[in-house]
């Protein structure tokens, strides 16, 4: 990392240049990525001692792990504005007067070998005396930047008493002794309540605020004595996230908590903002860095590059389903199809090495960072679910990665099927050619780039990969199909495929985890909004969840066309087609998510803008995350957005009640 002398810090502070840096006598870390009016601070979290000094101290590696509070500086390694404290405040405390600012006694423990006491205590108070100076000058241009700056002071603190037994202290204490209440009280009022807010796994949080005799605080002090125009809030948190006997961390509570420290601060920082200047409207996004971090953009281009070849749709589709088809046909209540499919051309077990090798914890940003794992997990089943193709494994890995119908889907799916069919008469029927043609037609009004092909290859009408829509040719389509499909494939699919081609972040091109689910919601929701979803379409990813559910009960082949063709009147051609979708690799339960995602996207359509929806292959869980990286720059608004979405059709009475109904 960078060193630099304190001059030097001035000065790109000065320059309002972005900058990460260590002091160059290795006892502070600064990081700045954004001038933004408020600062985060971490005093205790520091373990180093300089070698000279550290023979001299006479506390154990346990006593000197539970004095200090390490991990701390994880807990705002979102923000934009970070002062970290690196060396042990067993040399010095930054929260104590330069006077006594070493610690002597722990535990009734001498700290120290009296004989070094004098040199120690020296240097001490220079280091004491650089970093107030520095603190000052951060805090002072700030102010004048921006008229006001507000400090978040982390510090964690013990959960066990002197025995080593859980105490009663909340997890969150919020400290006022320093703060001008009739200046700042509904700041306070706001982040106590935000505290209050925050869940961590299984624990029951608590958050208090308030004035103690316990605990001081000089650098509270020197804000209130040199700072007038800047709020200082020191948050004391329990050690709910590590082991504090053996030391360990806590890796789901931490992460947790990294996530909420995030949206803590930076919610409290955006509302403060708001009162604080002119600006009428402030969010998250507003005030976290606008710059792509370079760790981000390493772990990117290397996951990008791992897994930018897999799609799962080329290895399951069956190779010889155009015979099987029609072995099936001339027995279909007793031959039961025998798929093969594509060779797998990559070691999954080298790849799952590879994968969990990744630099995710070089990621810094908390939501980033749980973004990234949760891609990573869910591309580590995905290869456990082609590795699985054939067989009986690869069935319990669909459901791993995609669920299965839950009792309000089957609910939904029996009530769509209860509809009744509204005739379009006459009708004319397009062939594949025809179909082709107008998919290139409408690439073109779009302006987008799109690669429109025949195949005998595939088993749905017609399917996007990347930028190239592929058309059953052995299918024809109503001119209402053809419309549903244009809007379904080439204004969500490839658009979203073109959208996530511009953005310098390639897991949008990838698919976020759930991107199936949503993108699929989001395409038959744009068939609705353009007027030609049908009550028959309807029905189909109705009966598409009943098949899933059929096929995930241990029902054969051969039993869930018979459902379809007789039990619900489908045609020979789409009873196979449904079943077969249904039961390719091994049983693939995607396609009850079509319904399902109609549903949540509808929601979503209802509850606000969708617009960052569309800048790849995203998902309903990352949709925040995703409108705080728009406004922060960090992705780009999409290009393309569906026609259907900008420009809705009148909607049909019975196709809107319908809609409505699902929950």
């Amino acid at each position: 990392m960078l060193q630099l002398t304190e001059h030097e810090i001035y000065q790109r502070i000065n320059e309002r240049q972005p900058f990460e840096a260590v002091l160059n006598d290795g006892s502070l870390r600064i990081s700045i990525s954004e001038y933004q009016p408020y600062v985060a601070t971490v005093l205790h979290s520091g373990h180093r001692l300089r070698g000279e000094i550290a023979p001299a101290c006479l506390l154990s590696d346990e006593q000197r792990f539970k004095l200090e509070a390490p991990y701390t500086e994880e807990l705002v390694s979102s923000l934009p504005v970070i002062l970290e404290q690196l060396d042990s405040l067993c040399e010095y405390d930054l929260t104590l007067p330069e006077q006594s600012t070493t610690k002597l006694h722990y535990e009734a423990s001498d700290v120290w070998e009296e004989s070094a006491l004098a040199s120690i205590q020296a240097i001490a108070v220079e280091k004491h005396q650089t970093y107030y100076r520095i603190f000052n000058h951060l805090l002072t241009e700030l102010n004048k930047l921006h008229g006001f700056s507000v400090v978040y002071d982390i510090t964690a603190v013990s959960g066990l008493d002197a025995e080593d037994q859980p105490n009663d202290r909340s997890e969150f204490e919020l400290v006022t002794n320093w703060v001008n209440k009739r200046k700042w009280s509904k700041e306070v009022d706001n982040m106590l309540s935000r505290l209050q807010a925050v869940e961590l796994p299984n624990i029951e949080v608590t958050a208090i605020s308030g004035v103690t005799q316990e605990h001081s605080n000089y650098q509270a002090l020197f804000v209130k004595q040199h700072l007038p125009n800047t709020l200082m809030l020191p948050i004391r948190i329990k050690k709910v996230f590590m082991n504090e006997v053996k030391g360990d961390r806590f890796p789901l509570v931490m992460e947790k908590l990294k996530e909420e420290m995030k949206s803590v601060i930076s919610g409290h920082a955006a509302q403060t903002i708001l009162r604080k200047s002119s600006r009428r409207k402030v969010s998250r996004g507003d005030i976290l860095a606008s710059r792509l971090p370079k760790e981000v953009l390493k772990l990117d281009r290397q996951l990008f590059a791992m897994a930018k070849s897999i799609n799962t749709l080329n290895y399951i589709t069956p190779a010889n389903l155009k015979h099987e088809k029609r072995a099936f046909l001339r027995r279909p209540f007793d031959y039961q199809p025998n798929f093969t499919y594509r060779q797998l051309d990559l070691d999954p077990y080298k790849f799952r090495e590879q994968l969990y090798r990744l630099p995710i914890d070089d990621v810094r940003d908390a939501d980033i960072q749980k973004m990234y794992r949760r891609v990573i997990d869910q591309l580590a089943v995905r290869i456990d679910l082609l590795a699985g193709i054939g067989t009986e494994e690869f069935r319990y890995n669909s459901l791993r990665y995609y669920g299965r119908p839950e009792a309000q889907d089957i609910a939904n799916a029996n009530f769509i099927l209860h509809a009744k069919n509204i005739e379009i008469p006459n009708e004319r029927n397009y062939t594949a050619k025809e179909a082709i043609d107008a998919f290139k037609q409408a690439a073109a009004d779009y302006g987008v780039n799109c690669k429109v092909i025949g195949t005998n290859k595939i088993i749905a009408r017609a399917l996007v990969s990347g930028q190239t829509l592929k058309v059953n040719l052995a299918a024809c389509f109503t001119q209402q199909e053809l419309d549903a499909l244009i809007h379904h494939e080439l204004g969500v699919h490839v658009l979203t495929s073109a959208n996530a081609n511009e953005q310098t972040l390639k897991v949008l091109k990838l698919g976020l985890p759930g991107n199936t689910h949503s993108q699929e919601g989001l395409a038959i929701l744009s068939e609705y909004l353009a007027g030609c979803f049908s009550v028959e379409r309807f029905k189909t990813l109705a009966l598409r969840v009943l098949a899933v559910e059929n096929m995930v009960k241990g029902e054969r082949f051969s039993d869930t066309y018979n459902l379809l063709r007789h039990d619900y009147g489908l045609g020979e051609e789409n009873a196979f087609t449904i079943t077969s979708r249904v039961y390719r690799g091994g049983g693939f339960t995607k396609d009850f998510l079509y319904l399902k995602g109609l549903k949540d996207a509808v929601q979503a359509h209802k509850e606000g803008d969708l617009t960052s929806m569309f800048v790849g292959k995203t998902s309903f869980e990352f949709k925040p995350l995703l409108d705080e990286l728009i406004t922060r720059e960090i992705i780009q608004k999409p290009k393309f957005v569906p026609i259907a979405y900008e420009n809705p059709a009148e909607q049909n009475a019975i196709m809107e009640y319908l809609i409505d109904c699902i929950h």
